[in-house]
């Protein structure tokens, strides 16, 4: 059975798309077969995959492969169509063996009111009763076509019911973040709202018409791996000192506001679990500094920033010299979360 892991903040721009698309491959490399799901109708994690860059180029790709992205794979259970969900032809990543995408679709986002819908009435209104637990068992019979061990899912940020329902029928997430005061305000609201979905999800697996749904809505049993924070800069190899005021105040609201909150509806491993991971202070998996000029060459090179090589580059002398040490640090980086993910997960 595959893993799922969330990747969740209601606050945007803290990476989520970036640190799926790296983790994914960073942990594809290191031998697991991983799905990678754009769950963002704004479809980012898409375009780190295909190119996109000619005009209405996702129209042409949807064309030229219907069905073939979590919009349309999930057409059957949100139209009520007498067809069953069947597993996404996902699109093989290039260059890294193992990676996978389920593509995303901007009308994603048209879903959202129906699934609320459902998630509220659904015990009361028939029709609905396979809506909650479609997108999990879609992403189970996708990941169970191709063996895979992990799904990755990117998500949007907000706290609507597409993102509750994606995130409480994973079995883990993480929560990327930046330092700064706005994160600092994401983990507050985080712990007031992650207890509330905790006990939606534990009420409507118990319900009779979601249990013997067509789809299921599983059992609950999501668990917190840790944050990422990212988007700094550093001097002298350590965050400046303007970023270090906003990584103790991170710490402090993890420590001292979600991960209690989050420990009284059962959605953490233990404390000594973390300790064994090697996980750092406020629960991170693991702090990236700002990839700089190295993001743009990514982006366009379709791969991860630690995968770069000189050609990707095209520098040479003193400069790719500092560009390959910076790469070097990021692929230790993302070595060192996708471990620390294995151990978390371990089961």
């Amino acid at each position: 059975m595959s893993k799922s892991i969330a990747f969740f903040n209601n606050k945007g721009g803290v990476s989520k798309t970036t640190t799926c698309f790296n983790l994914g491959w960073k942990l594809a490399e290191r031998g697991h077969r991983v799905v990678m799901v754009d769950a963002d109708p704004q479809c980012n994690l898409t375009g780190m995959v295909l190119d996109l860059s000619s005009a209405n180029a996702l129209d042409t790709f949807y064309d030229s492969n219907p069905g073939r992205n979590l919009r349309d794979a999930l057409d059957p259970a949100f139209t009520s169509r007498p067809v069953p969900l069947k597993p996404v032809d996902c699109v093989a990543v290039e260059g890294r063996s193992n990676l996978y995408l389920v593509p995303g679709h901007v009308g994603l986002a048209e879903y959202e009111v129906s699934l609320g819908i459902a998630q509220q009435l659904s015990e009361s209104l028939q029709a609905l009763k396979n809506l909650p637990g479609s997108m999990r068992f879609l992403f189970d019979i996708t990941a169970a076509s191709l063996n895979a061990e992990y799904v990755l899912i990117d998500l949007s940020p907000g706290l609507g019911s597409m993102n509750q329902n994606l995130v409480m029928t994973s079995n883990y997430f993480a929560i990327p973040a930046s330092p700064d005061v706005f994160s600092v305000m994401a983990m507050e609201s985080l712990a007031r709202v992650l207890p509330r979905w905790a006990r939606w999800a534990k009420s409507a697996s118990e319900l009779e018409t979601l249990e013997n749904a067509d789809y299921p809505f599983p059992r609950m049993s999501l668990k917190l791996l840790g944050t990422i924070v990212q988007r700094y800069r550093l001097r002298s190899g350590s965050p400046t000192q303007a970023f270090m005021g906003y990584f103790e105040l991170l710490d402090e609201a993890v420590d001292d506001l979600l991960l209690p909150a989050l420990e009284k509806v059962d959605l953490t491993l233990s404390r000594e679990t973390y300790a064994d991971a090697g996980l750092e202070g406020g629960l991170r998996l693991g702090s990236v500094s700002d990839f700089n000029t190295l993001i743009a060459t990514s982006q366009q090179a379709k791969k991860p920033v630690f995968a770069l090589t000189q050609q990707d580059v095209g520098q040479g002398g003193v400069v790719w010299e500092n560009q390959e040490e910076s790469i070097s640090a990021f692929n230790q980086t993302f070595d060192e979360m996708a471990l620390r993910v294995e151990k978390l997960t371990k089961t």
